[in-house]
């Protein structure tokens, strides 16, 4: 491993190179970029931008792109000629600024490792590299040779008239340069997601292994399950259980020799809300050599994790080793269970419910979830949110394409998979309240435990909207809550709620009826509103 970044255009020698996270802290208290809380984390604002920017992601069209990338909204193509043109600036930026410079790991898979530089122009942005990705040896580091490069310059603003950005903030990948170039936003989340999504076009194209947007655990006998789920559905929560093995809380893959790998080596959680009560792994994790992401402090240093004046999009990142109970390495067998989960606005999907193999094809294809409101400016009532394969803004590919692999590895499997709604019972967002976190773990205790029963009509009630298998009893769980519409006692509301939401789905899916076989569409809700 060298120290020069000669070859990406880097000439000047102000550059610190796999520096300690205690040292990066220390550096940026000195530089007022952050603060300490009273437990001595380092609290961050990562300014104007406190999560993703979807709509200036990039992907440069080349030749290695522009026949397999699923172009269009998500995926929005660049061209080759205004990268070269915005990387020169970024790099001619960077040449007058310290840079902090970090070697590492995605994948915990020898077979599927993937070696990063990772070049940052704040030292909290290279803290959460290290927090973040696989850290090396000093064994590894002797003849480390990067196979990827992030260029990180929150700093630098783009000029969309000369550019070709939307505007002054962008994340593009370029695969022919094996480059992932971010700008113009301190937000920690694009350079995780960066590599993420290279590893999604790189995985299933070359190595025949789907990459899942899902977090994984393993029990004692050596059971695997993993959870889909967008953000705020409880996937980093959920897997995180002093009962089982953590493998990971985000990103993973699932290799043609039937193993599941983490990609990363540490957590992102969300942290609004946050108590020792109801999360007590995560709670501990924030400790020294943590970063908290856009917190509100008090006058004695104490994280008031209730405070959203910021962003609801509050965050801790820390390295996996600082969960108690994790795999090691993070890498587990075929899993039993699939969960996927919604944080249901409407209140109208079954707190679980057992799926078919179609239906689980249609409902991972859908990605279903909700926004609320307050979340995002003029929502003022729950919207449908859908995001093909609980990821769509990580997938270069077509749906279809992650959607056949997951289906081919199900049905080999044997797997069972789960529909679990995280969100409202009782009613809609505003009138009901939100699924007991209690709850949801015993459900998910009692599948893992095989406590549900097998599959037929004295143990399953079939909903008769979305038709999914409702269980009758669950170990922890009162009967009633088991049921959607007893919770709301007002049948007409609730089922002209629940019409409302399956149409929204099939509207959803017209996108993707020309991909889907007749199977999979049965796999939706089948009754319609009148």
């Amino acid at each position: 491993m060298t120290n020069s970044l000669k070859d990406i255009g880097i000439t000047h020698s102000n550059i610190n190179t796999q520096t300690s996270p205690e040292v990066l802290q220390s550096i940026s208290i000195k530089k007022n970029m952050g603060q300490e809380n009273s437990d001595g984390v380092l609290c961050i604002n990562t300014g104007e931008f406190t999560g993703r920017s979807p709509n200036d992601r990039f992907i440069v069209k080349d030749d290695i792109t522009k026949d397999k990338i699923w172009w269009g909204a998500i995926n929005i193509p660049f061209k080759p000629e205004k990268f070269d043109d915005l990387y020169d600036k970024v790099i001619s930026y960077l040449n007058q600024k310290e840079l902090y410079v970090r070697s590492c790991y995605a994948c915990a898979h020898s077979n599927y490792q993937m070696s990063i530089r990772v070049v940052n122009e704040y030292p909290w942005s290279n803290m959460f590299a290290y927090n973040m990705f696989i850290r090396p040896t000093e064994e590894e580091l002797k003849t480390f040779e990067p196979e990827w490069t992030v260029i990180n310059a929150p700093g630098f603003l783009a000029n969309p008239k000369t550019d070709g950005t939307r505007q002054h903030n962008f994340a593009i990948l370029n695969f022919t340069k094996k480059i992932a170039l971010i700008g113009g936003t301190g937000y920690t989340g694009e350079i995780k997601k960066g590599i993420f999504s290279a590893l999604n076009f790189i995985l299933p194209t070359e190595k025949n292994t789907l990459p899942m947007h899902c977090s994984a655990s393993i029990g004692e006998k050596g059971d695997t399950a993993i959870f889909f789920g967008l953000s705020g559905t409880g996937k980093t929560t959920l897997s995180t259980d002093a009962k089982r093995k953590l493998i990971g809380d985000d990103e993973h893959g699932w290799s043609m020799d039937n193993e599941i790998f983490n990609f990363e080596g540490g957590c992102y959680a969300k942290v609004i809300n946050l108590s020792k009560e109801s999360e007590p792994e995560i709670y501990g994790a924030i400790k020294k050599g943590a970063i908290l992401e856009n917190v509100v402090l008090d006058d004695k240093g104490n994280v008031n994790y209730t405070d959203t004046s910021i962003t609801q999009n509050t965050r801790v990142s820390y390295p996996i080793h600082h969960i108690d109970n994790i795999q090691s390495p993070s890498i587990g067998g075929n899993p039993k269970n699939i969960f996927f989960l919604t944080a249901d606005a409407f209140g109208v999907l079954p707190p679980i419910s057992k799926l078919t193999p179609n239906q689980a094809a249609y409902h991972f294809i859908s990605g279903y979830t909700a926004k609320v409101a307050g979340t995002e400016a003029g929502v003022v009532e729950p919207m449908p949110s859908f995001s093909a394969c609980f990821g769509a803004p990580f997938m270069p590919l077509h749906p279809a394409k992650y959607a056949e692999m997951l289906s081919k590895k199900m049905k080999d499997a044997g797997v069972n998979v789960w529909l679990v709604n995280t969100g409202w019972t009782v009613g809609p967002y505003g009138i009901g309240t939100r699924m007991k976190l209690k709850y949801t773990r015993a459900m998910i205790d009692a599948v893992l435990n095989g406590e549900l029963g097998a599959y037929n009509y004295d143990n399953y009630h079939i909903h008769s909207v979305f038709g999914v298998a409702q269980p009758r009893e669950c170990p922890g769980v009162p009967t009633d809550v088991l049921s959607p519409r007893t919770t709301w006692n007002d049948d007409k509301a609730y089922y002209e709620t629940a019409f409302k939401l399956a149409n929204a789905f099939r509207e959803n899916f017209k996108k993707f009826e020309a991909y889907a076989s007749e199977e999979i569409h049965r796999g939706g809700p089948q009754r319609f509103a009148f």
